[in-house]
C-alpha cells in the first residue's frame, strides 16, 4: 500500500494534544483498510523516524436525523502511533 495514501490526516483534540505531551504518541487518521503494519511503515517513510508501537481503533458511523430521514455517517479509524525515545513529529510541534 501506498504510504502516501494510508494517512488521511492528524487528528488534533486535547486528548490527542495531552497524550503528544506525556507520553509520544500521535494520533492520525488513516484508511479503513490499513492494517498496523501499514500505518506504521507509512510513519517511518513520511517523517523519518522509528515507530515503538501502533493502536488503531475504528469508531462507528452514527445514524443522523433529519425530519423522517435517516443516514448514516460513515465509518473511521484512528491509529495512536508511539515514538522511540527522544524522536518527535515538527508537524505537530507548529500548532
Amino acid at each position: 500500500m501506498n504510504p502516501y495514501n494510508v494517512i488521511k490526516g492528524p487528528v488534533l483534540s486535547e486528548k490527542s494534544n495531552d497524550c503528544r505531551e506525556s507520553e509520544q504518541a500521535y494520533t492520525f487518521r488513516v484508511r479503513l483498510d490499513a492494517s498496523k503494519y501499514d500505518v506504521k511503515k507509512a510513519v517511518e517513510k513520511l517523517f523519518n523516524v522509528d515507530v515503538r508501537s501502533v493502536n488503531t481503533s475504528i469508531k462507528r458511523g452514527k445514524l443522523k436525523r433529519r425530519g423522517y430521514q435517516i443516514s448514516l455517517l460513515p465509518k473511521e479509524k484512528k491509529a495512536i502511533v508511539r515514538l522511540v525515545e527522544g524522536q518527535k513529529l515538527d508537524i505537530f510541534e507548529d500548532q
